[in-house]
Protein backbone atom coordinates (compact mmCIF):
# COMPACT_ATOMS: atom_id res chain seq x y z
CA UNK A 1 0.00 0.00 0.00
CA UNK A 2 1.61 3.32 -0.97
CA UNK A 3 1.36 6.15 1.60
CA UNK A 4 0.49 3.92 4.49
CA UNK A 5 2.97 2.92 7.41
CA UNK A 6 3.81 -0.48 7.62
CA UNK A 7 2.56 -1.68 11.03
CA UNK A 8 4.39 -4.97 12.64
CA UNK A 9 2.11 -7.90 14.43
CA UNK A 10 3.42 -9.43 16.76
CA UNK A 11 1.55 -12.89 18.01
CA UNK A 12 2.62 -15.48 20.02
CA UNK A 13 -0.29 -18.28 21.02
CA UNK A 14 0.80 -20.37 23.54
CA UNK A 15 -0.34 -23.52 25.48
CA UNK A 16 0.54 -26.53 27.65
CA UNK A 17 1.69 -28.22 24.30
CA UNK A 18 1.92 -25.81 21.05
CA UNK A 19 3.48 -22.13 20.73
CA UNK A 20 2.62 -20.26 17.53
CA UNK A 21 5.24 -17.77 16.77
CA UNK A 22 6.45 -16.12 13.52
CA UNK A 23 8.53 -17.62 11.55
CA UNK A 24 12.81 -17.07 11.44
CA UNK A 25 15.28 -17.48 9.29
CA UNK A 26 16.49 -20.65 11.79
CA UNK A 27 13.23 -21.90 11.25
CA UNK A 28 14.32 -22.64 7.41
CA UNK A 29 17.03 -25.13 8.96
CA UNK A 30 14.19 -27.28 11.05
CA UNK A 31 10.92 -27.10 8.53
CA UNK A 32 11.36 -29.77 6.28
CA UNK A 33 10.19 -32.98 7.55
CA UNK A 34 6.74 -30.94 7.88
CA UNK A 35 7.00 -30.39 4.06
CA UNK A 36 7.18 -34.67 3.39
CA UNK A 37 3.72 -34.67 2.57
CA UNK A 38 2.97 -35.18 -0.87
CA UNK A 39 0.13 -32.47 -1.11
CA UNK A 40 2.75 -30.00 0.41
CA UNK A 41 4.07 -27.67 -2.08
CA UNK A 42 8.20 -27.45 -1.50
CA UNK A 43 9.87 -24.12 -2.40
CA UNK A 44 13.34 -23.32 -2.69
CA UNK A 45 15.15 -21.32 0.08
CA UNK A 46 15.18 -17.83 -1.89
CA UNK A 47 11.48 -18.11 -1.85
CA UNK A 48 10.95 -18.44 1.51
CA UNK A 49 13.41 -15.61 2.22
CA UNK A 50 11.64 -13.59 0.34
CA UNK A 51 8.16 -13.68 1.76
CA UNK A 52 10.11 -13.82 5.47
CA UNK A 53 11.42 -10.48 4.08
CA UNK A 54 8.62 -9.26 2.60
CA UNK A 55 5.78 -10.26 4.64
CA UNK A 56 7.03 -11.36 8.29
CA UNK A 57 3.22 -11.02 9.68
CA UNK A 58 2.14 -13.64 7.09
CA UNK A 59 4.57 -16.00 8.19
CA UNK A 60 3.94 -18.65 11.44
CA UNK A 61 5.61 -21.74 13.10
CA UNK A 62 3.70 -23.92 15.31
CA UNK A 63 6.58 -25.78 17.50
CA UNK A 64 5.61 -28.53 20.44
CA UNK A 65 7.76 -28.96 23.59
CA UNK A 66 11.51 -29.38 22.63
CA UNK A 67 10.84 -26.77 19.82
CA UNK A 68 9.77 -29.46 17.59
CA UNK A 69 8.29 -27.98 14.26
CA UNK A 70 4.71 -29.43 14.05
CA UNK A 71 3.75 -26.98 11.37
CA UNK A 72 3.68 -23.97 9.76
CA UNK A 73 1.76 -20.89 7.43
CA UNK A 74 3.25 -19.00 4.92
CA UNK A 75 0.78 -16.12 3.27
CA UNK A 76 1.18 -12.58 1.93
CA UNK A 77 -1.45 -9.35 1.22
CA UNK A 78 -1.78 -8.01 -2.06
CA UNK A 79 -3.93 -6.71 -4.83
CA UNK A 80 -5.65 -3.48 -5.34
CA UNK A 81 -8.72 -1.59 -4.53
CA UNK A 82 -11.47 -4.00 -4.06
CA UNK A 83 -8.96 -7.00 -4.65
CA UNK A 84 -6.81 -5.93 -1.78
CA UNK A 85 -6.70 -9.32 -0.14
CA UNK A 86 -4.39 -11.97 1.91
CA UNK A 87 -3.56 -14.67 0.49
CA UNK A 88 -2.41 -18.46 1.95
CA UNK A 89 0.61 -19.43 0.25
CA UNK A 90 1.15 -22.63 1.77
CA UNK A 91 -0.12 -23.92 6.07
CA UNK A 92 0.68 -27.20 6.18
CA UNK A 93 1.47 -29.74 9.32
CA UNK A 94 3.24 -32.70 10.09
CA UNK A 95 1.27 -35.87 9.85
CA UNK A 96 1.56 -36.92 13.91
CA UNK A 97 0.68 -33.44 14.78
CA UNK A 98 -2.72 -33.26 12.89
CA UNK A 99 -6.22 -33.23 13.54
CA UNK A 100 -5.60 -31.01 16.55
CA UNK A 101 -7.21 -27.71 15.18
CA UNK A 102 -3.82 -26.56 14.27
CA UNK A 103 -3.95 -25.41 10.63
CA UNK A 104 -7.18 -23.87 11.79
CA UNK A 105 -5.54 -21.85 14.31
CA UNK A 106 -2.64 -21.31 11.70
CA UNK A 107 -5.43 -19.95 9.26
CA UNK A 108 -7.32 -17.70 11.96
CA UNK A 109 -3.86 -15.93 12.76
CA UNK A 110 -3.51 -14.95 9.06
CA UNK A 111 -7.19 -14.28 8.26
CA UNK A 112 -6.91 -11.87 11.58
CA UNK A 113 -3.95 -10.11 10.12
CA UNK A 114 -5.92 -9.64 6.98
CA UNK A 115 -8.64 -8.33 8.02
CA UNK A 116 -7.70 -6.30 11.36
CA UNK A 117 -3.93 -5.09 10.32
CA UNK A 118 -4.18 -4.76 6.38
CA UNK A 119 -7.58 -3.92 6.09
CA UNK A 120 -8.19 -7.05 3.24
CA UNK A 121 -11.66 -7.73 1.56
CA UNK A 122 -10.77 -11.35 1.95
CA UNK A 123 -8.56 -14.06 1.83
CA UNK A 124 -7.86 -16.27 -1.00
CA UNK A 125 -5.65 -19.84 -1.19
CA UNK A 126 -5.29 -22.23 -4.07
CA UNK A 127 -5.51 -26.04 -3.53
CA UNK A 128 -5.54 -29.55 -5.44
CA UNK A 129 -8.57 -30.07 -6.72
CA UNK A 130 -7.45 -33.79 -5.86
CA UNK A 131 -6.96 -32.66 -2.56
CA UNK A 132 -10.76 -33.40 -1.24
CA UNK A 133 -9.19 -33.34 2.92
CA UNK A 134 -7.89 -30.18 2.39
CA UNK A 135 -11.07 -28.36 1.04
CA UNK A 136 -13.65 -29.65 3.48
CA UNK A 137 -11.08 -28.16 6.02
CA UNK A 138 -11.25 -25.28 4.24
CA UNK A 139 -14.78 -25.10 4.21
CA UNK A 140 -15.28 -25.56 7.32
CA UNK A 141 -13.53 -22.90 7.67
CA UNK A 142 -16.21 -20.38 5.71
CA UNK A 143 -14.07 -20.97 2.37
CA UNK A 144 -15.75 -21.05 -0.68
CA UNK A 145 -14.95 -22.40 -3.94
CA UNK A 146 -14.16 -19.40 -5.84
CA UNK A 147 -12.94 -20.90 -10.06
CA UNK A 148 -11.41 -23.36 -10.78
CA UNK A 149 -7.88 -22.73 -12.40
CA UNK A 150 -7.15 -25.26 -15.37
CA UNK A 151 -3.76 -27.03 -14.98
CA UNK A 152 -2.50 -24.84 -12.63
CA UNK A 153 -0.46 -27.30 -10.42
CA UNK A 154 2.82 -28.24 -13.18
CA UNK A 155 0.65 -27.91 -16.02
CA UNK A 156 -1.09 -30.89 -15.12
CA UNK A 157 -3.90 -30.73 -12.33
CA UNK A 158 -6.63 -28.34 -11.68
CA UNK A 159 -6.36 -25.91 -8.70
CA UNK A 160 -9.45 -24.66 -6.67
CA UNK A 161 -9.27 -20.78 -6.15
CA UNK A 162 -10.96 -20.71 -2.55
CA UNK A 163 -11.75 -17.64 -0.70
CA UNK A 164 -13.31 -16.26 2.30
CA UNK A 165 -14.44 -12.60 2.63
CA UNK A 166 -13.54 -10.59 5.66
CA UNK A 167 -15.42 -7.66 7.53
CA UNK A 168 -14.56 -4.89 4.91
CA UNK A 169 -16.34 -6.68 2.01
CA UNK A 170 -19.99 -6.32 3.61
CA UNK A 171 -21.94 -7.44 0.89
CA UNK A 172 -19.80 -10.52 0.13
CA UNK A 173 -18.51 -9.47 -3.39
CA UNK A 174 -15.54 -11.11 -3.34
CA UNK A 175 -16.65 -14.99 -3.02
CA UNK A 176 -19.39 -14.75 -5.31
CA UNK A 177 -18.48 -17.64 -7.91
CA UNK A 178 -17.24 -17.58 -11.31
CA UNK A 179 -19.69 -19.40 -13.69
CA UNK A 180 -16.36 -20.51 -16.07
CA UNK A 181 -13.03 -21.89 -15.43
CA UNK A 182 -9.73 -19.65 -15.86
CA UNK A 183 -6.29 -20.94 -16.81
CA UNK A 184 -3.16 -19.61 -15.53
CA UNK A 185 -2.51 -17.05 -17.50
CA UNK A 186 -5.63 -15.00 -16.96
CA UNK A 187 -5.09 -14.75 -13.25
CA UNK A 188 -3.83 -11.35 -11.84
CA UNK A 189 -0.55 -11.53 -10.29
CA UNK A 190 0.56 -8.37 -8.21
Amino acid sequence: KKGTQQVSFHFIYQTEMTTIRRFCCDDLLRFSSVNLDHLTETFNMSFYMTYLARWPDYFHVAEAPGNRVMGYIMGKVEGQGESWHGHVTAVTVAPEFRRQQLAKKLMNLLEDISDKIDKAYFVDLFVRASNTPAIKMYEKLDYVIYRRVLRYYSGEEDGLDMRKALSRDVEKKSIIPLKRPVTPDELEYD
